[in-house]
């Protein structure tokens, strides 16, 4: 059995302060569902700007000889 480490890719989205709760809500849904990421940090900033971390895991296939 050998353990192997995760990967992940990573994506910094940087959302406008104009966006409401409910439309950062559903980027960041669309963002899970069809592109497979997941959030890993959600940071919002004293100007009303929010930036999200995104990951997703890599997956490496490997071959059958």
């Amino acid at each position: 059995m050998s353990l192997t480490a995760v990967e992940y890719e990573e994506r910094r989205v940087r959302l406008d302060r104009d966006l409401s709760r409910n439309a950062v809500r559903r980027l960041l849904t669309d963002h899970a569902e069809y592109g497979g990421w997941e959030l890993a940090r959600l940071r919002r900033y004293r100007d009303g700007t929010r930036e999200a971390w995104m990951r997703r895991k890599i997956i490496r296939m490997r071959r059958v000889a």
